[in-house]
């Protein structure tokens, strides 16, 4: 099971991480907070702090088209904000 789908790199994000040390990624629903630390641990090589977590349930959505409304609803999301311990850091930047 992948734990770690992608990080959230917004600007938002980025100052948590420049001034707190904080990174968000979108993971797993299924995924804990203990899973979520050892899979950034092992990916990423720092110390973890705390993990938060964040559930968001999909939102409902329609449209109109020339043959009918169509109804529908965006998926459920999990998002985490990890702390790292002081000195680490993760740069996301690194393999562009």
């Amino acid at each position: 099971m992948n734990i770690l789908l992608k990080p959230i790199v917004t600007e938002k994000m980025t100052s948590q991480g420049d001034k707190h040390n904080r990174y968000g990624f979108l993971v797993a629903r299924s995924a804990n907070k203990l899973q979520i630390k050892k899979a950034v641990e092992e990916l990423y090589s720092v110390t973890v702090e705390s993990v938060n977590t964040l559930r968001y349930g999909g939102k409902p959505k329609s449209r109109n088209t020339k043959s009918a409304l169509l109804r529908g609803k965006t998926t459920a999301t999990k998002k985490a904000v990890v702390t790292l311990a002081e000195g680490n850091k993760i740069d996301f930047y690194s393999n562009i």
